[in-house]
This record gives structure tokens, sequence and C-alpha cells, in this order.
């Protein structure tokens, strides 16, 4: 089994899910993409994020992300499951869970590990670009639920330094002053961001957030 790297082409597959058939790059068509794996259906901390990423769906539209979620029961399963979600959380779920029952994705994105537990799915997340190509990969433990926030955090930066040559400090949040590349001189900054920068050190320069 292929371990999926950052810069790695996401796979490809066809599945079905609570929302039909899928065929998963079409799907995406030329949004970004979250793709978070539960352990399985009727699992607690699993509503509470199901619920969660509901409620936060507006903020994934905003970024032009779509968001998937995957669990190893099937279909049916799930649709009940939704209705607990539903009630429990007090949201209406407007994105797609995948059906695994096969754990065919599961594998192909390596959600199984065997050391944690020999046939559930651990917590992983996939942010992936509209080239396809995987930008961010976290793993949670069963127990741990996940923070969406961060997610929205980090798909604001990796939209941000996909277009401007620069990176984002720690704890940054859009809005915030940013770093300018180190591949970039001095004397072209003002060129390329002409709301001017703070030299702290020679590799070390801020400037405001080009694109606010």
């Amino acid at each position: 089994m292929a371990t999926i790297r950052l810069g790695d082409i996401a796979p490809d597959f066809t599945t079905d899910t609570t929302q039909g058939k899928i065929s998963f790059h079409e799907w995406l068509g030329d949004s970004w993409g979250v793709l978070f794996s539960h352990p399985s259906d009727f699992t607690p901390v699993c509503t509470t994020e199901l619920g969660t990423v509901a409620n936060y769906f507006p903020e994934f539209q905003k970024r032009n992300t779509k968001v998937i979620a995957l669990s190893v029961d099937g279909v049916e399963s799930h649709l009940k499951w939704i209705k607990d979600i539903e009630e429990t959380q007090n949201v209406t779920l407007q994105y797609p869970i995948i059906a695994d029952e096969s754990k065919e994705v599961a594998n192909l994105y390596d959600m199984i590990h065997p050391n944690a537990d020999n046939t559930l799915t651990v917590r992983s997340v996939f942010i992936i670009g509209a080239d396809k190509k995987v930008k961010l990969i976290l793993t949670y433990p069963a127990s741990t639920g996940r923070n969406f926030d961060e997610l929205l955090r980090v798909i604001d930066s990796l939209q941000l330094t996909a277009n401007y040559s620069v990176a984002t400090p720690a704890n940054w949040k859009d809005g915030d002053d940013v770093v300018i590349s180190t591949a970039i001189k001095d004397e072209d900054i003002p060129a390329k961001f002409p709301k001017g920068f703070n030299r702290i050190k020679y590799y070390l320069r801020m400037t405001p957030q080009p694109n606010k």
C-alpha cells in the first residue's frame, strides 16, 4: 500500500455515498476538497464532528471547498445516523458520507492503522487543492475530536500562499501579516508588495496580507 504524501495527486475512486454514486475527481471539479474519515457510524465524537461541519458548511463554500466524510458502514446505516446527527446537533447535513464497506477508499488513503485498530479507520483529514494535489494530511486518534476552526485556517493559508509569494507565521489567522518568501529580494519587494514591509531579519520580512 503506497503512502500518500503532500504534493501527490489525491487517488481517484468511484463509490456510493448518501447522495448517490460519485467519482471523486469529477465530484471535486474545480473546487478544493476536504475528505475526512470516521471509525464507524453511531460513534459519539464523530456525531459532534459531522454536526460541526454541517454548521460550518457555508464557511467551506466561501472558500470554494467541498467536504465529504467517510465511514466503513453502508448507505442505509449512514442515513439512519444522519437522522441522529441532525437531531442531536440541531443541523441539516448538506454534504455526502462515503459508504466504504469494502474499505477500498480507506485502504487507498491509508486510513487503517493496524497498531491503533485492525478494522476501524483512524480520524484522517486530507485537504486537496483544485489541482487535485494533496495539500495537508492530519491524523487524529479515535478519542480526540478534530478542530474545524483550524482546518478553515489552514485552507485560508493554503489558498493565500498558492497565489502569492508568502508564507503564514505561527498562529496566523486570515487578516494577519504574512512572511515574504526568502526567494524575493529586498529590492523587488515594493513592486510585489506595495503595502510596505517590515525587515526584522534578512530572512524574516513581514508584510500586510496582500489580498486584503
